[in-house]
């Protein structure tokens, strides 16, 4: 039996459960899963995990009815941070799902609907002491046990992968489009039943403060001029007509200094 966990996070923007979804990430990465299910020899089985609050049961119950086999709901604040929400799963999954193990692939999309750290999936490796591929572009299935991955490097550069399971794979959201749900399935998935745990507590996220933009104060030199318009000629650099250009002849040395002065002057410097 080949067992595949997709971690998802449903995310309701400002408590607006009308507006919560999964990520085009997570997304990918249960449509990833259930290509890879549907493609293998061996029996395998797609279970789906999300940990946060009651509305998460609603991004359980979709990605029933777009054809996982189980899920696993984790009752708990979505403000963890990323160790404390690898710890939990990684808890329920080896309590409640104890048949599992060491799931064969752990697959996470690489953002979550938020926008949050992305740095969950690299938790479960460490927990599962299993590989890690993180930040994928596309995905190559070889076999159920291996597959060749394409990740997304700085620079436009790609790096390619061969991954052997057990592992850790996170996924952008062009890696696949998921499927839509049946008729069949969307009734199905409204009973079926959805096992549940709860999160300890852990260290919470530090809320960060959002503020405009203020370029840092520069320190300028005092307008001259014994009247305003004087100290007003002298900012705009108008007082006299040939203010805005100066001619002068010096060597590369000479030239070198007296533009540094100019800076100093300026308040550049």
């Amino acid at each position: 039996m080949i067992r595949i966990l997709v971690c998802q996070k449903w995310v309701a923007p400002e408590g607006d459960s009308r507006g919560a979804s999964h990520s085009p990430a997570d997304r990918a990465a249960l449509e990833l899963a259930l290509h890879i299910r549907d493609r293998a020899e061996d029996q395998t089985e797609v279970i789906v995990v999300s940990l946060g609050g009651p509305g998460a049961l609603h991004g359980l119950r979709d990605s029933l009815a777009r054809g996982a086999d189980r899920a696993l709901w984790i009752s708990g604040p979505t403000d963890l941070r990323s160790d404390a929400v690898a710890a939990a799963i990684h808890s329920a999954v080896s309590t409640h799902l104890v048949e599992i193990g060491v799931p064969d692939w752990v697959i996470c999309g690489d953002y979550s609907a938020d926008r949050g750290s992305g740095s969950v999936p690299a938790f479960l490796a460490a927990f599962w002491d299993a590989e890690q591929a993180l930040g994928l572009v596309q995905v190559t299935e070889h076999s159920a046990s291996s597959l060749g991955a394409v990740r997304r490097l700085d620079g436009g550069r790609r790096e390619l992968l061969s991954v052997s399971s057990p592992a850790v794979l996170s996924v952008e959201g062009s890696v696949a489009t998921l499927r839509r749900a049946t008729l069949a399935r969307e009734l199905a998935a409204a009973t079926m039943e959805i096992s549940e745990a709860t999160a300890p507590l852990g260290p919470r996220e530090t809320p960060v403060e959002v503020t405009a933009y203020r370029p840092r104060a520069r320190m300028l030199a005092a307008p001259a001029g014994q009247t305003a318009l004087e100290r007003v000629r002298s900012i705009t650099d108008t007082a006299t007509a040939a203010a805005h250009g100066e001619t002068v002849a010096l060597t590369p040395d000479e030239a070198a200094e007296r533009i540094l002065t100019a800076l100093r002057d300026w308040g550049y410097l």
